[in-house]
């Protein structure tokens, strides 16, 4: 019912979205910052908490140290035992989650404003007390390993990491967050004390709330409930070097359906020619059905049920990705149709029809995303982590709307390197093989 609440009172002001979100800046007394929003009318609030560096800072030799850790964060803390975490959890009502990435730890809480302290102080205890019981460590181990041993069976998972391994050589980028079987059954409890020290350190901290809350309060409880995390880690991984050349990779799986994982370099997110980008790719391969690969791959020629890209600006490195199936018989010709529309737009650029219908598209949607405390929170943490302000809720819709189409069609020219395009083939294709 909470949920349903707070759907409903950010859809009746969806369209004014923008104004009604009045982000405030609060600096604890120990130095620890958060974005704040207020909203007392429901009495919910939603933490998120991100930790820069994620799974990219495991030890040598320690690969999936992090992602496991992470599991077992709410496997018992302090004095209470897995099972004895999970019923205090149960009796507050609150929920939390805890998750690792290539480039973040993410930390969500939800919980009712009633049971605030008993909430956060449990948080805590998971964050700053985690126990690692060796029981715990046994079952969740065995879950990741579970995980896999099948990615080891799934086409798109081949294709991935596929694509990593040959991207990125052997900066940690280039294999499984998750690690392999090999080193996961390796990891011992000290390996998760040791990466909980190294990860979750409040140099690398970010900070969102929203609900029923003030600014002065966060302030207040941020460093109970975090200053007694380290204050610093280990040292980030430098910045990935994108080692693929232009070509086509095929790895032999007997499926009668091929995928293909694809990409090319990409570029930063405070780029000045980002907004540029992310709009070319909307129209590219981003957009749905009324994409120019979708037209082509899928409405056109019946090559594929599904096909798409996006740009993936990661802290170290900056892509552009995309990914198709076909059948084993189609897939060439997919990917044939693929790296010509990706050279059309490279040669052509794209129509003022165009431009104003991803503008018309990618601003109605963007209010939209504010659809609740918890998505708000997210948000917020988001872009604190690549360094926006405040006020980009305000502007971001500005920005979408200055590009011209000089401007897009000037990066299109620019990014879009068709003969750099490389493919990971998954499953048994006819006419392809590999060119590396």
């Amino acid at each position: 019912m909470l949920r349903f609440i707070t759907v409903i009172w950010l859809a009746i002001s969806a369209t004014a979205a923008q104004a009604e979100i009045d982000i405030k800046q609060v600096t604890s007394p120990g130095g620890i910052n958060a974005w704040v929003v207020e909203e007392p009318s429901i009495p919910f609030i939603a933490l998120e908490i991100r930790f820069r560096g994620g799974a990219a800072l495991d030890a040598p030799g320690k690969r999936g140290a992090i992602n496991l850790m992470t599991g077992l964060l709410e496997e018992g803390a302090g004095d209470m035992s897995a099972q004895e975490f999970q019923s205090a959890r149960e009796a507050l009502a609150a929920s939390y989650s805890f998750r690792s990435f290539d480039d973040t730890i993410s930390i969500s809480a939800r919980f009712l404003t009633e049971n605030k302290g008993e909430a956060l102080d449990l948080l805590r205890q998971a964050l700053v007390d985690p126990r690692f019981d060796q029981e715990a460590l046994d079952r969740v181990r065995a879950q990741v390993l579970s995980g896999i041993a099948g990615d080891e069976k799934d086409p798109n998972a081949i294709a991935s990491a596929t694509f990593n391994a040959l991207a990125f050589g052997d900066h940690p980028y280039a294999s499984s967050r998750q690690g392999t079987a090999e080193s996961v059954t390796a990891l011992t409890q000290d390996d998760m004390f040791v990466a909980h020290r190294n990860a979750l350190t409040r140099d690398r901290l970010y900070v969102a709330v929203v609900g029923d809350t003030t600014a002065e309060a966060v302030g207040e409880m941020l460093d109970e409930l975090l200053g007694g995390l380290p204050a610093t880690g280990v040292p980030a991984p430098d910045d990935a070097e994108f080692a693929l050349e232009g070509g086509v990779t095929v790895v032999d799986f007997d499926t009668p359906q091929s995928v293909a994982f694809f990409g090319q370099k990409g570029l930063k997110r405070d780029d000045e020619d980002f907004f540029a980008a992310f709009i070319l790719n909307h129209i590219l391969g981003g957009g749905g059905f009324e994409s120019r690969l979708m037209q082509e791959v899928r409405e056109e020629r019946g090559l594929t049920y599904g096909i798409s890209t996006s740009l993936v600006p990661m802290f170290h490195a900056e892509l552009m990705l995309g990914q198709v199936a076909s059948a084993n018989e189609t897939i060439a010709e997919a990917i044939d149709v693929t790296r010509s529309e990706w050279a059309r737009m490279a040669n052509e650029g794209v129509s003022a029809r165009e431009l104003a219908s991803a503008k018309t598209y990618l601003t109605g949607e963007y209010p939209l995303r504010f659809d609740g405390n918890a998505e708000i929170a997210k948000i917020m943490v988001g872009m604190q982590m690549v360094g926006l302000s405040p006020d980009y809720v305000i502007n971001r819709n500005d920005f979408v709307e200055a590009v011209t189409l000089e401007e897009i069609n000037r990066v299109a020219s620019e990014l879009m390197q068709p003969d750099d395009l490389h493919f990971v083939v998954v499953g048994k294709p006819v006419g392809l093989t590999s060119t590396n």
